[in-house]
C-alpha cells in the first residue's frame, strides 16, 4: 500500500510553476504567449483554402473553407493540428480568429474566383461578444459584402456553448453574415441544434460520408439530414470526399456541395484571390 501512495505524494508536491515550464517545453517553445503574439504582430501565417464543389452545378466552386499555417524558418509550414492547440491553451484563439477574418476580408477585397469564404470560428471566439463587431467593421472598411463571408461553428461547441453559438449565430444574421454547422453527425443524436441556430449549411462529418458506400447505417443518416434540409431550409455540404464513388452517391442522393481531398486539396489562398 505504502509504494501506492508514494507517487499520489510526489504529485501532491509539483507546483504550478514546474508545471507551467513544462507546458512551455511542451509546446515547444520557451515562451509560447510571446511566440503566437510576435506571429500575429508579423503576420507569420499563411492562409490557405479548400474549395467546396457545386454537385448540382458541375465544375462550379462557389465555396472556400478557410485553412491557416504557421510559417516557421526552420520548418516551412507547421499544420494547424501543432499550434491550434497551444492558442487553445493559453485562450487566445479570439486572437487568432480576428488575424483570419481581417486577412479573408482583405483578399476578397482583391477579388476572388471563389464567390464566398467560410472560416472557422472557436468555441472560444463564440463567447467573445465583441467578435461580430469586429467583423462588421472588417468588412465596412474594406467595403466587402457580408454575403462574401460564413463562420463554421463545430458541433461540438454547438453543444457545449449552447447560449453563446445562439447568440453568435443570431449576431451573425445581424450583420448579414451566414453561419454553417460544421461536423454534424459526430456526436449528434438530434437536430435541435441546426433548428436553434438557424444555420444556412450543415456540414455532414466525414465519419458519415467516408462510409456512405458501404453502410445502411450512414446512409440512413444522411438521407435524414437530407429530409430535414428541406423542412428547414440549409443546404447539405457533404465533408472528407475522398473516392469517386462516393461523389456519384452524393450526387445521387441530391446533396447540393461536397468537400474533401479527392475532389480539390488546399492551396494558398493567394491562387484563388484573384478573378479569373
Amino acid at each position: 500500500m505504502l509504494a501506492r501512495r508514494r507517487p499520489l505524494a510526489r504529485i501532491a508536491r509539483v507546483d504550478e510553476h514546474f508545471l507551467e515550464r513544462m507546458d512551455s517545453q511542451l509546446a515547444g517553445w520557451s515562451d509560447p504567449v510571446e511566440r503566437l503574439r510576435s506571429a500575429l504582430d508579423h503576420d507569420e501565417f499563411q492562409l490557405y483554402c479548400q474549395p467546396i464543389l457545386a454537385l448540382q452545378e458541375d465544375g462550379r466552386y462557389p465555396l472556400g473553407e478557410v485553412l491557416v499555417r504557421l510559417r516557421e524558418e526552420e520548418r516551412a509550414l507547421v499544420p494547424p493540428g501543432e499550434f491550434l492547440p497551444v492558442f487553445e491553451h493559453f485562450r487566445m484563439m479570439p486572437q487568432l480568429d480576428r488575424w483570419v477574418v481581417r486577412n479573408t476580408v482583405k483578399r476578397l477585397a482583391a477579388g476572388a474566383r471563389i464567390g464566398r469564404f467560410t472560416i472557422n470560428v472557436s468555441g472560444q471566439t463564440l463567447e467573445d461578444a465583441e467578435f461580430p463587431r469586429f467583423v462588421a467593421a472588417q468588412l465596412a472598411a474594406h467595403k466587402v459584402s457580408a454575403q462574401a463571408i460564413g463562420f463554421e461553428v463545430d458541433e461540438g461547441d454547438a453543444l457545449q456553448r449552447p447560449v453563446a453559438a445562439k447568440q453568435f449565430a443570431d449576431a451573425c444574421r445581424s450583420i448579414g453574415t451566414q453561419v454553417l454547422l460544421d461536423g454534424f453527425g459526430r456526436r449528434s443524436v438530434s437536430f435541435m441544434p441546426i433548428k436553434d441556430l438557424g444555420v444556412q449549411f450543415v456540414k455532414v462529418d466525414g465519419g458519415i460520408t467516408r462510409k456512405l458506400v458501404a453502410s445502411d447505417v450512414a446512409r440512413s443518416k444522411l438521407n435524414a439530414i437530407l429530409r430535414v434540409s428541406e423542412a428547414l431550409g440549409f443546404s447539405v455540404v457533404a465533408e472528407c470526399v475522398e473516392e469517386q464513388e462516393v461523389l456519384v452517391r452524393l450526387k445521387e442522393m441530391g446533396v447540393r456541395f461536397a468537400q474533401g481531398f479527392g475532389i480539390h486539396p488546399p492551396h494558398p489562398i493567394d491562387s484563388l484571390s484573384q478573378p479569373a
